[in-house]
């Protein structure tokens, strides 16, 4: 065998084992990190998982672009986490009807170990499928309402009259469900009002994808970017930065314990837990 052909050998195998790889480097850089606190049981509570019903990824001038959507993870993990839990879990959108997934979120180095337990769920993937509209949801059913993001969620969240009425309908309902959201869904919340019909969310903690994520990744066409649109509805932002925001991760549970948001794809499955804490609290409160 000649040296070029060895060489090129080398570099196959090379090619290979960087892919096959790629996934735990992310991981270890901090892509999708694992949940290790304490697990709680639910039987009985309903949660609802919110997602866009957006599927294009362009700017105004634009009449078609990349295929986008809510990302994977930020649907999957949660919708999870309250099914283990024993909840009762319900899918929305904001038109209802099949919800388009971000293609990337299902990358070969992107996709988590709840995507792929999606793709094996017939159940799950109907609820996708066959969403229930927002304006159909009956929101003071729940005890937890999940606002997931994606690049979708830029779109239609913030731009819903109807689910900016559902939160804040939410926020004053009988349960107090704790209200979630992660990313792009922070969205979702930022058009909510209180009973003087001021922002729900001015003076509160919350985090959501920051602008020097979007920055990073070069995708500024959507019309609205939550860590802007957060500030400029009042709320105490945070969040953590890494070399790339993509690799950070920061959960927020405001001082009255009624909002939960993560900061972006990294974050959903701890604010879902979180939530679940907040939840298995109160159902022992209850039971005293």
């Amino acid at each position: 065998m000649n040296i070029l052909a060895k060489i090129t050998i080398a570099v196959v195998v090379l090619f290979i084992l960087v892919r096959l790889s790629l996934p735990n480097v992310l991981h270890g850089f901090g892509m999708h990190p694992e949940y290790l606190g304490e697990t709680f049981e639910l039987k009985g509570k309903r949660a609802l998982v919110i997602t866009t019903s957006h599927g294009v990824l362009s700017s105004p001038t634009q009449s078609g672009g990349d295929e986008t959507g809510v990302f994977g993870s930020e649907m999957t993990h949660p919708y999870y986490t309250f099914l283990d839990a024993g909840m009762k879990v319900d899918v929305a959108s904001i038109k209802g009807g099949e919800i388009p997934i971000d293609p990337l979120s299902f990358r070969f180095a992107l996709i988590s170990p709840h995507d792929k337990r999606f793709l094996q769920d017939d159940i799950f993937q109907a609820k996708v499928k066959n969403s229930i509209s927002i304006a159909d949801v009956d929101i003071e059913q729940y005890d937890t309402v999940f606002i997931a993001g994606g690049w979708g969620a830029a779109y239609d969240l913030a731009q819903s009259p109807v689910l900016a009425e559902k939160v804040s309908q939410a926020y004053y309902s009988e349960k107090q469900p704790i209200l979630g959201a992660v990313c792009h869904g922070l969205l979702g919340l930022i058009n909510a009002k209180d009973e003087n019909g001021e922002s729900l969310i001015s003076g509160r903690r919350m985090t959501g994808v920051t602008d020097k994520q979007i920055k990073e990744l070069g995708i500024e066409v959507t019309p609205l970017h939550p860590e802007t649109e957060l500030r400029k509805a009042g709320v105490v932002f945070e969040s953590q930065t890494a070399f790339r925001d993509i690799f950070a991760t920061h959960v927020v549970v405001d001082d009255n314990t009624r909002f939960v948001t993560g900061q972006n794809q990294n974050s959903g499955l701890e604010a879902a837990h979180k939530i679940t804490e907040i939840l298995a609290m109160r159902q022992q409160k209850e039971a005293l």
